[in-house]
């Protein structure tokens, strides 16, 4: 089948080759283009779906998950439609563990996708036996499933090495100078920073990290302090540990930002640019305002828009919902 035309065989096989967008509002006072690169178009609707792709296909090579197998996962959502694509095309069951913050959006589409969902309390370490985390390793175990572990697993890395940086230097003619997404797994920021460093070492790769996040401080300082975390609104950034995925050296800099601005900011993208967001790409995209004296004339700006607005309706998208929290 001609792939230029956009025909596929199967939903997986339109994963990949999303659009850059040019950002025309919000940054209309830069001395430079930025332009986001939009995830939603997947079709699992983020770039999770990158990722599961590899982790499954990777685990199928090892035999660490076999025919008709079950898929074992603690994850924000995202990686979770992504993983729940994948296995109805290949015949795996899912079960996956979030954390209490989540969108309800997102509870009722990975059960609507077949999969078997355990809601448990964001507020504890990651060791309590009650943690999305803890929960999913107690599973797997019990019913001999495979566990991505999509923080830990360097499949996760090497996906964005091998297509979101190859497709962004494509895109962009060689011409970026700034790679700009929020921080979580770590995949999407160092896999894709690696690939863009290696073509030219002074792309300026930005990470993006929540205030409540343990990230930005192990960055600045070397220094791991779990005690630091603390619950913050944004959904799938920020860690309150160091996933493996994790290589300082594909970092130049974390931008630490704040709920309120980044729930705003998606509230204007959808307003101003007519992308319909979710709270880590709002993030992003608040993160580059806020380091707009770092770009100069000459300059070009990419910037990842993680996922969908669509999981987010009752919470960013909802008045009372924002009020209630102070953001309004």
């Amino acid at each position: 089948m001609n792939k230029s035309l956009r025909v596929f065989d199967n939903v997986v096989e339109a994963i990949g080759n999303t659009p850059l967008i040019r950002l025309n509002s919000i940054t209309r006072d830069f001395p430079c283009p930025v332009y986001a690169k939009v995830e939603y178009f997947n079709p699992g609707n983020s770039i999770k779906d990158r990722i599961a792709l590899k982790l499954i296909e990777d685990a199928e090579k090892s035999g660490a998950l076999q025919p008709g197998g079950t898929i074992v996962e603690c994850t924000s959502g995202n990686t979770g439609m992504g993983l729940a694509l994948v296995a109805l095309t290949r015949g795996y069951k899912c079960v996956f563990t979030m954390a209490d913050k989540m969108s309800k959006e997102k509870v009722d589409i990975l059960r609507a996708m077949g999969a078997e969902v355990h809601v448990c309390p964001t507020n504890v370490e990651p060791e309590d036996p009650r943690s999305y985390y803890s929960v999913a390793a107690r599973i797997a175990k019990e019913r001999g499933g495979w566990n991505p572990d999509q923080y830990n697993n360097l499949s996760n890395r090497e996906a964005h090495y091998m297509s979101t940086g190859p497709e962004i230097w494509k895109q962009t003619e060689g011409k970026i100078t700034h790679y700009v997404a929020s921080t979580g797994t770590g995949g999407t920021l160092i896999g894709t920073g690696k690939y863009l460093k290696e073509q030219n070492p002074n792309v300026q790769v930005l990470g993006i990290d929540p205030d409540g996040s343990i990230l930005k401080h192990w960055f600045d300082t070397g220094e791991v302090k779990p005690e630091l975390a603390k619950v913050y609104a944004v959904e799938g950034m920020g860690e309150d540990f160091i996933p493996l995925n994790y290589d300082p050296q594909y970092i130049d800099h974390l931008e630490t930002i704040y709920d309120k601005e980044s729930l705003l900011m998606c509230r204007r993208l959808a307003k101003e640019e007519g992308l319909f967001v979710g709270s880590s790409a709002g993030a992003a995209v608040q993160g580059v305002v806020q380091m707009k004296d770092k770009f100069k004339e000459g300059d070009l700006v990419v910037v990842v828009l993680h996922d969908h607005g669509s999981r987010y309706v009752g919470k960013i998208y909802n008045d009372d919902w924002m009020k209630e929290k102070g953001f309004l």
